[in-house]
């Protein structure tokens, strides 16, 4: 028998898979291509027409709901399939397990969403981006570009859902027993079943749908081989509330270290609702050193359901890595706990034989301020993790040491710099005085972890705390930006032309 969670998983879906193919009922198209027979609008009804070949979604608010004859427009398990096109700034999605509604929304059931580049209403920014099930499974990456054809693949067995984007697996997600209480819908929501639907969200939002087609599964069916049933703890319940309210639930400092492989980490990422940016050390002795090794990582890694990102290590970084090579990542991110003191010796700050004894602690303390402003200021990233980290001798004294004079320094570098602040898991910094005055000075925050393998990843604990005593708002957490206003793309100058 296989011997690993993968293996296992891997064997047990080869086993299923000629039975479920068996059981299954064949593809049928739910859009003719010639017309709306079969689909029914709710409110706006002009916001609907077929052009091209294409169902079009052009106009104010409205929904688009399967009222055909295939299984009299019900659907418990089944395999839907959605190949759609969406404008540049278009938000929109594809329902199932819901039912027509006169007007308004939310719906009942559930929305996968569609979402490249919409940035959000108002004083609202939308993080969700193509391929996330709602409020329920977030994806923050975008995956497809807009004006360019994608394929949606839902597939729903018992109370697992699975969603992919491109044959890409985003989302799987199996609802808990008790269903939880999904906030923000109503309370009896839960996978059942129900039609599908299609959404009109605003006039800005123009999408196209050709290929609507689904394939019937048996109403009795098991959880899929290798679904794994989460536990639904009062930490779950915490995450799954803070996606649904649009803070970005996302660990952007995830290593493949001490045996974590790839898709334990997807796995882990999937299971507990935490997207992951997984990032690889670039820097002076550690194992990226050079642009070749580097776009092996990132290679690697294309095509997974998480960000790429670049740690960039000692301050020789800039030296050694092009700019064209940098911008491939999402976000590139830094620390100060490696750099040069004032004698010209250089320490990694979490091994004591570099830094030795430290005579003075206020001097160590004024060149460790001023060497942190000095790489915001200087440096191409987007993200300082590990903030506020000193020796472990100095650990005790974190509360004096860290004065409000020096907490002032380097929040300001970051606000000016429009560099966020990791809330580490692994270390539990920076403290809630200094997250408090960064959120008045208007820096912004990001959950990260520095795991050293897989027993230490976490669920972002330390950073639902803080969220929860410093009484922080989803509007006060960072996403990476696109292309054009990163920091490599400000500050690219400072790296190797080539």
């Amino acid at each position: 028998m296989p011997s690993t969670l993968m293996d296992r998983r891997a064997f047990a879906a080869s086993l299923a898979a000629p039975l479920l193919a068996a059981q299954s009922e064949d593809w049928v198209e739910l859009f003719n291509g010639t017309s709306l027979d079969g689909w029914k609008p709710n409110e706006n009804p002009a916001s609907w027409r077929v052009e091209g070949g294409a169902i079009v979604a052009d106009g104010p608010r409205s929904h688009l709901f399967y009222a055909g004859n295939v299984r009299s427009a019900s659907f418990r398990n089944f395999e839907l399939e959605v190949e759609a096109m969406a404008a540049p700034g278009a938000n929109s999605g594809v329902y199932f397990h819901t039912a027509f509604q006169p007007e308004g929304w939310p719906l009942k059931g559930f929305e996968v969403q569609i979402n490249n580049t919409a940035t959000g209403e108002g004083n609202y920014r939308e993080n969700k981006k193509t391929g996330s099930l709602y409020g329920v499974r977030n994806l923050y990456r975008q995956f497809v570009s807009d004006n360019e054809w994608f394929t949606l693949n839902v597939l729903v067995r018992n109370r697992n859902v699975q969603v992919r984007l491109n044959g890409m697996l985003a989302v799987d997600y199996t609802e808990p027993l008790p269903p939880p209480p999904y906030p923000g819908m109503e309370k009896e929501r839960r996978i059942g079943a129900g039609t599908f639907a299609l959404q009109c969200h605003d006039p800005g939002s123009k999408v196209r749908f050709r290929r609507i087609r689904v394939r019937p599964l048996p109403d009795a069916m098991p959880l899929p081989a290798g679904a794994v049933e989460p536990v639904a703890d009062a930490d779950w319940r915490e995450i799954l509330a803070l996606g649904a309210q649009n803070y970005p639930m996302a660990d952007f400092h995830v290593h493949l270290k001490g045996g974590l492989t790839l898709q334990q980490a997807l796995d882990r990422s999937r299971l507990d609702g935490i997207f992951y940016g997984i990032a690889v050390n670039c820097g002076k002795g550690h194992e990226v050193e050079n642009d070749e090794a580097a776009l092996r990582f990132f290679e690697r890694m294309k095509g997974q359901p998480c960000f790429i990102a670049m740690q960039a290590e000692g301050r020789e970084w800039m030296q050694m890595f092009s700019r064209r090579v940098a911008s491939m990542f999402d976000y590139v991110f830094t620390d100060s706990m490696t750099w040069t003191d004032n004698r010209g010796r250089r320490m990694r700050t979490w091994i004591p034989a570099e830094v030795g004894a430290i005579a003075d602690a206020q001097e160590f303390m004024d060149t460790l301020v001023a060497r942190t402003v000095e790489i915001i200021e200087k440096e191409p990233i987007d993200l300082y993790v590990n903030p506020t980290y000193i020796p472990d001798q100095l650990q005790p004294r974190y509360d004096e040491l860290w004065t409000e004079e020096r907490m002032k320094k380097v929040l300001s570098a970051l606000a000016r710099n429009e560099v966020a602040m990791e809330i580490n898991d692994r270390y539990g910094i920076p403290s809630a005085k200094f997250i408090r005055m960064g959120k008045e000075m208007g820096v912004k925050f990001a959950f990260g972890t520095n795991n050293a393998g897989p027993k230490d990843l976490r669920r972002c604990d330390y950073g639902r705390r803080m969220v929860r005593e410093c009484r922080l708002g989803w509007s006060d957490f960072w996403t990476p930006p696109p292309a054009g206003r990163r920091a490599v793309d400000r500050k690219g100058a400072a790296l190797r032309a080539a």
